[in-house]
């Protein structure tokens, strides 16, 4: 754990300590819902900072986490094809499927790209008309923009080898979804900074007022989050369940109208299975019809496929539900590690078990 002298600004995150603890909220168990913030949250050493009646657990906040393997399996049947390119970011490329990798297949001979972009994979086509090119769209609203701008673009372009395999998931959904279900009982949500500058606070605001739970959407430096946890403790205690902005310097109550009618032009909602807690009604997003010529499921005739069970003894499923920490799982640390991953929890930049990996939990 870092000293609070360490800290960008020492005095402040000490300030914001003691009125956490002065706001003297009941025990409250908060989720964070971003990968990012699980990161941050652990290499500052947050859940230490804070009073023992404030619990901070993850959630599905990390996209390559519930992916299923279902469509880790199919991505990797269409590597193994020949004369197709497969390019994805990389944090996709060691998660591991029912039986191999991107990596893995990637050594066996598959051409399989790391792209920074969904236009750097458009690009790859143009290159090599030779062959078909799929990209991997896996992300929240945060990256679904792009990629939607990027198939537009290909159907514009008319770029006849290029397509997209599309597994892009809504957040607000698999909120409602875990407070409707077997997840533990939740007093707060620490809401992700990125994807609300897209779809804005006005998003969240079933959550809070159906469920009665308090939302803020937060930032992502130490400041900011204690900030958040501070907000969020003081709704507690006074009753409320509140969207509250936090990061209000890049978050807007309705978001980025542009992007959301990117991704309205070429995508449409529906149900989607996320790893770990199942379908949920449109929590995702497919490929409109008009575009289908650029849907990989279209273009290589891909079935739906059978969800998959965990590796025994893995945990990501009950991780990504908060119902358990990395610390319960009997293979974190020893037979799943980052340079050997059982998990897409362990293997992520975004990950849970990476983030307690790296930087120790409660």
């Amino acid at each position: 754990m870092r000293h609070i002298d360490e800290y960008r600004d020492p005095e402040q995150v000490r300030k914001l300590v003691a009125a956490i603890r002065e706001a003297s909220p009941p025990p409250m168990t908060i989720m964070e819902v971003c990968g990012t913030h699980t990161m941050a949250v652990g290499r500052y050493g947050i859940r230490q900072l804070l009073p023992q009646q404030v619990r901070l657990i993850s959630g599905p906040g990390c996209p390559v986490c519930v992916t299923p393997q279902s469509d880790i399996d199919a991505f990797l049947g269409l590597a193994a094809r020949p004369g197709v390119t497969v390019t994805t970011f990389g944090d996709m490329l060691r998660v591991p499927g029912s039986k191999s990798s991107l990596e893995a297949e990637r050594a066996r001979g598959a051409d399989v790209r790391i792209v920074y972009s969904p236009t750097d994979g458009l690009e790859t086509a143009r290159r090599n008309l030779a062959k078909e090119t799929v990209f991997f769209g896996v992300g929240f609203e945060t990256t679904a923009p792009g990629v939607a701008l990027t198939l537009a673009a290909a159907a514009r372009e008319n770029v006849p080898n290029f397509s997209l395999y599309c597994v892009h998931k809504l957040i607000p959904p698999a909120l409602s979804a875990l407070l409707s279900g077997e997840a533990p009982a939740v007093d707060g949500f620490l809401l992700p900074g990125h994807v609300s500058t897209i779809i804005g606070t006005s998003a969240y605001e079933p959550i809070a007022r159906d469920f009665h739970v308090p939302c803020v959407i937060s930032g992502f430096e130490p400041v900011d989050i204690l900030q958040s946890v501070l907000m969020l403790a003081r709704q507690v205690k006074e009753g409320r369940a509140e969207v509250e902005n936090q990061y209000r310097r890049a978050v807007t109550p309705n978001g980025n109208f542009a992007a959301q009618q990117a991704v309205e032009a070429v995508f449409e909602p529906c149900d989607s299975s996320w790893r770990g807690i199942g379908v949920i009604p449109a929590s995702g997003l497919k490929v409109r019809q008009e575009y289908e010529a650029y849907d990989a499921l279209h273009r290589f005739g891909i079935s739906e496929m059978a969800e998959i069970p965990e590796p025994a003894g893995c945990l990501c499923g009950e991780v990504l539900k908060g119902r358990a920490r990395p610390a319960d799982c009997p293979l974190f640390g020893s037979s799943c590690t980052p340079a050997e991953p059982v998990g897409p929890c362990m293997v992520s930049s975004e990950g849970t078990c990476a983030a307690w990996y790296h930087y120790g939990g409660e």
